[in-house]
Formats: C-alpha cells, sequence, structure tokens
C-alpha cells in the first residue's frame, strides 16, 4: 500500500481535490452562499489601490486564451523538441477550456457584479482561468521537473510556475468576476484532470 501511494502520490491528493470540488459543486446546485466568498471578497476590494489594481490585471492575463495559445507557440518551438511533449501540451489546452464551457453550463452561476476591474462575459463556476492555469502550468511544472537536472534551476523554474498559479487564482477574486469558491473549485477539478491526464501521456499500466 505504501509503495502505491509513494508512486502515486499525486493521484492521491488530486483524489482528494476532487472530492472537494464535488462538495462546492453540489452546494452550488444548491445554491448555497460559502461565507469564504463574501469574506475574501470584502477583504480583497478593502486592499485594492492603483499599484494592485494593475499588478493583478497583468497578472490576470496570463491565463487569457491569446497569451495561453502564445505561450505554447513559443515553448513548443523553441523548448520541447519531443513531438509528443508538443503534442500533449496543446492537447492540453484545448481540452480544458472545453471541459470549462461544459461545466459552467450545468452549473449556470453569475458572475459577481460589483466593483468589477475588468468585464467578462459568461458564467461564473468553475473559474476557466484557475482551471486553464492550473492545468497549463501545472503540466509544465511536471515536466520541468522530469527534465531539468541541475537542481537549483529545476526548483526555481516550479515556484515560479506555481507562484504564477496562484497570482492568477487571486487576480480572479480581486478584479471582481469571480468567487473564491470558484477559483478553488476550477483548481481542484484541474489538479484531478492533470493527475489523469499525466498519467495518460506515461501510460496507463
Amino acid at each position: 500500500m505504501k509503495k502505491i501511494i509513494k508512486s502515486d502520490w499525486y493521484m492521491v491528493i488530486s483524489s482528494f481535490a476532487f472530492l472537494i470540488f464535488i462538495f462546492i459543486a453540489m452546494a452550488i446546485l444548491q445554491r448555497d452562499i460559502f461565507n469564504i466568498d463574501r469574506n475574501v471578497y470584502n477583504f480583497l476590494v478593502s486592499i485594492r489601490n492603483p499599484f494592485l489594481n494593475n499588478f493583478f490585471k497583468f497578472i490576470t492575463i496570463f491565463a487569457n486564451r491569446n497569451p495561453i495559445i502564445i505561450i505554447t507557440l513559443i515553448i513548443c518551438i523553441f523548448v520541447f523538441k519531443n513531438n509528443k511533449e508538443r503534442f500533449y501540451i496543446v492537447l492540453n489546452v484545448l481540452i480544458v477550456p472545453l471541459i470549462n464551457i461544459l461545466l459552467k453550463g450545468i452549473f449556470v452561476r453569475e458572475r459577481p457584479n460589483i466593483l468589477r476591474l475588468i468585464n467578462e462575459k459568461g458564467y461564473s463556476f468553475p473559474s476557466g482561468h484557475a482551471m486553464l492555469a492550473t492545468a497549463f502550468y501545472g503540466l509544465l511544472i511536471y515536466f520541468a521537473y522530469k527534465k531539468i537536472k541541475t537542481k537549483w534551476i529545476r526548483n526555481l523554474v516550479c515556484f515560479l510556475l506555481a507562484l504564477l498559479v496562484v497570482l492568477i487564482m487571486l487576480s480572479r477574486i480581486y478584479v471582481g468576476v469571480h468567487y473564491t469558491t470558484d477559483v478553488i473549485a476550477g483548481f481542484c477539478f484541474s489538479l484531478f484532470y492533470l493527475a489523469i491526464f499525466i498519467k495518460i501521456y506515461n501510460g496507463v499500466k
């Protein structure tokens, strides 16, 4: 049992994350209101200032469609030379938005409608930016961990990518287009999805 958990630790963690997603999703279907949504939103609004406004509006761009496409092209051309890796990176970028559209169509949760710093269309749950950031940059973290031989460089790259994911998720709440539970659910779902995706990449045994 210990050997299984050690070898598939990411599946164990991601399965727990999926249970969190299910819990939040069931509450959303019942139209329950989470205190964390109100409290975190109010706190972030209370600390708003011109610097943070510009910072988070910039950070959130890194999970927008066009920047993700550009980053994907750059890393496929200049970083990854293996066609299998390129294929899975592109496939990942194509799959996640489609899943997000499907989920939003199921839950039809309206976005916060006050104090927005940017305009967004569509439903709120789960956060598409949180899902895509977790899946896209999470896959890059996996490749970096596997391929970068120098330990400090590997750790630095993984840390910076993970930090970017966290900042993107925070940005969606800060700019007023998502509730905290939208972001948590998007992160948890993509964590589970990414574990399966990496399993498929490595070949299911």
